[in-house]
């Protein structure tokens, strides 16, 4: 880090020294005690630029306390089924950590359908995820390793990527908007495994839009990328399905608790029972409540918008060149879903 990002960060700081309350109590939330990494990820969002970086930030702090974000690991999705539910159909967990330290977050993007429960619980799902990282898994490994780790890797399994995701791509905007947002350069590095045709004609079109830093970190990997993953971590910390010998994936493990989409994974075993005691703690005598958190929903970038636009208008042109609709179709969101008609506020 140069003399300028040195000099960028103690300026950034002094500046975050003058917020008042709520937004200070919020802002010990987001660093954890790390200062400087925390305001060079925001510089960094906002290409080293200190006003722009420090309007993001205190935006960021107005969206945790008008929205309760401090609040949000102590309201657990109940009852179990329905969470469990929303596990089976947002396809995220954690499997280990690499080398490093740094936590290895799975994302299954093909075989998610986003299809049991309303956005509210979905975007809830989402924020707690990364809460319970930022206050929790990354201060544990940055103890355990003694040394600051703010950052984690993800893997990104494109197993089942349809035509159809074209149905869920509203939700993933909303969701990739609240972490550009809130959230920002919290990953180290994208590994895209499983990764079909449609992928690739994609990614093409795509790569070209996105920022120099953003692309940098994007890594296309041969097959379920197995070997090249052993390279920065160990077998155990390897996502189920890079397991297997050579490529393709599965939504589920031979074993439920070696899945880690799964509620009977450990990382998810400890993340909702850390949300349900939590839910004691801040209001022992009250039942807990059900229903999901209303959390504002972003309006996408510029940026995101044309990105989006992008996959949307070149996965057409896939549909249309190729004839593909039917065989490919199959993901559609179910708008008669059980949860989504009786248990959603």
């Amino acid at each position: 880090m140069g003399t300028v990002s040195h000099d960028a960060i103690n300026q950034f700081k002094a500046l975050m020294d003058q917020v008042e309350e709520p937004l200070k109590r919020a802002y010990q939330n987001v660093h954890q005690g790390y200062h400087a990494e925390t305001l060079a990820r925001f510089l960094k969002a906002r290409e080293w630029n200190l006003i722009k970086a420090h309007k993001m930030l205190v935006d960021c702090l107005h969206w945790r306390v008008q929205n309760e974000i401090d609040n949000i690991l102590t309201k657990p999705i109940i009852p179990a089924d329905l969470y469990r539910a929303v596990r089976d159909s947002q396809l995220i967990g954690m499997s280990g950590y690499s080398r490093e330290g740094l936590p290895v977050f799975a994302h299954g993007v093909g075989l998610s359908t986003f299809d049991k429960a309303s956005v509210h619980y979905y975007v809830q799902s989402h924020i707690q995820i990364n809460e319970y990282r930022d206050r929790i898994v990354l201060p544990t490994a940055s103890k355990k390793y003694g040394r600051p780790i703010t950052t984690c890797v993800k893997v990104l399994d494109m197993t089942g990527l349809k035509l159809s995701a074209l149905n869920q791509i509203k939700l993933m905007t909303i969701i990739s908007t609240i972490d550009d947002m809130n959230y920002p350069e919290k990953t180290n590095t994208y590994y895209i495994v499983n990764a079909p045709y449609i992928f690739s004609a994609c990614w093409k079109v795509v790569k070209p839009l996105l920022q120099e830093r953003t692309r940098k970190k994007v890594q296309v990997l041969s097959g379920n990328g197995r070997d090249e993953l052993l390279k920065i971590m160990d077998a155990a910390s390897l996502p189920h399905f890079c397991k297997r010998e050579g490529s393709g994936s599965s939504r589920h493990s031979e074993y439920a608790n070696e899945n880690c989409f799964s509620l009977d994974h450990p990382f998810h075993q400890q993340l909702y029972n850390y949300i349900k005691q939590q839910s004691l703690v801040s209001e022992p005598t009250q039942p807990i409540k059900q229903g999901s958190v209303h959390v504002d929903l972003p309006e996408p970038a510029a940026e995101g918008t044309e990105i989006v636009k992008t996959i949307e208008s070149e996965m057409h042109k896939f549909e249309n060149g190729n004839g593909l609709s039917g065989s490919l179709d199959g993901l559609k969101i179910n708008d008669n879903s059980d949860y989504r008609t009786t248990h959603c506020p």
